[in-house]
């Protein structure tokens, strides 16, 4: 399986037939990835990687133009991940202001068959095609996922959930939920705090409030005491990616309390997650853990996770991973078409 660049591919690297060819994309809240993959080639492979700001385009429709007039290629089929819901013919991009009616993107760019997946039920779509490379064993007994439910939990711009159910043997199929938006529980002094903060803000306080990347900024500030409760105004607030390098560079307290709160409150939200879905095996996803990994084994995640009471000894048998896939978007809707998910709504 080769993983994706912005290097250019040469075409000779496609010998098959072009029936057999896919555009697969990602579309993020500034940034478009797109590929191509040949459905009937025993390697899942994305060839042609590119990625595309989305400020430069007006729509998703343009960008896609751009994308096959620079490769050249015209793929009958395409599977394009969205971060919004794609229950419907008409689609609104939750973090970036494009719309579409699926039918009429289709017949604009002369697609065959278009289906649309929400993004992280493309994410939950790369597991199963996931080598040992990409998929790092951090609290297993089977090193090797073979059978569902799965749990698949990302923090990354939200908090991303779906489950993967099915086997290795008969096929597996994804559920995508909204399981990110379920209200959090506070287990502390600290996480009362937070909650109390977005609460006020927000009106209710989410699991995806806390394990976002703004999430890790906004823990930053209330527990560094940079928030204003008569204007509802944050004072100071930090960069998550600079609270996280100042965590990992340890001799920053403030940034070292944060990332472990972080970590502990990901580590009781996995679990409460795994119980509901009946997970045999839990994958966390998304752009912001794999920054950290040593520091979340040496956290409370594993403690938190297990903290359920009566069903500790279940959680137990839950094999925890974590994909360190650099564009797991694109690989699982590449193996969504393997897979002949449904089209359409």
């Amino acid at each position: 399986m080769s993983t994706p660049s912005d290097a250019p591919t040469a075409a000779s690297t496609l010998t098959g037939n072009v029936a057999d060819l896919a555009l697969v994309a990602d579309i993020g809240g500034t940034n478009s990835r797109f590929a191509i993959t040949d459905t009937a080639t025993p390697e899942l492979e994305l060839l042609h990687a590119r990625r595309y700001k989305n400020a430069d385009y007006a729509s998703l429709q343009h960008v896609i133009e751009a994308y096959l007039s620079e490769i050249g290629i015209r793929p009958p089929r395409a599977a394009i991940a969205v971060a919004s819901p794609v229950n419907t013919d008409n689609i609104r991009l939750t973090n970036l202001s494009w719309s579409f009616n699926r039918e009429d993107l289709r017949k604009a760019l002369g697609f065959d068959e278009l289906q649309l997946l929400n993004d992280f039920g493309a994410v939950a779509w790369s597991v199963p095609a996931l080598t040992a490379d990409h998929l790092m064993p951090l609290y297993v007994r089977n090193k090797s996922i073979q059978r569902g439910p799965v749990t698949v939990l990302g923090p990354g711009t939200g908090l991303g959930v779906a489950i993967l159910v099915g086997n290795a043997n008969t096929g597996w199929d994804v559920i995508e939920t909204e399981g990110g938006h379920v209200s959090f529980a506070p287990l502390n002094a600290e996480e009362e705090l937070v909650n109390r903060w977005l609460t006020a803000r927000h009106g209710r306080c989410s699991n995806e409030r806390i394990l976002c990347g703004s999430g890790i900024a906004q823990i930053d500030a209330v527990l560094r005491n940079q928030i204003d409760h008569a204007t509802g105004q944050t004072l100071s607030v930090r960069d998550p990616a600079d609270v996280v390098a100042a965590a990992l560079a340890g001799h920053d307290n403030d940034a070292r309390r944060t990332l472990a709160r972080f970590c502990a409150i990901l580590g009781s939200v996995c679990g409460d997650t795994a119980l509901i879905h009946g997970s045999r095996a839990l994958v966390i996803a998304g752009g912001i853990v794999p920054r950290f990994i040593p520091f979340l084994m040496a956290s409370a995640f594993r403690e938190r996770f297990l903290a359920k009471g009566r069903f500790a000894a279940y959680l137990e048998n839950v094999d925890v991973f974590i994909t360190t896939h650099p564009e797991p978007g694109l690989l699982g809707a590449a193996n969504s078409l393997r897979n002949k998910h449904p089209l359409g709504p």
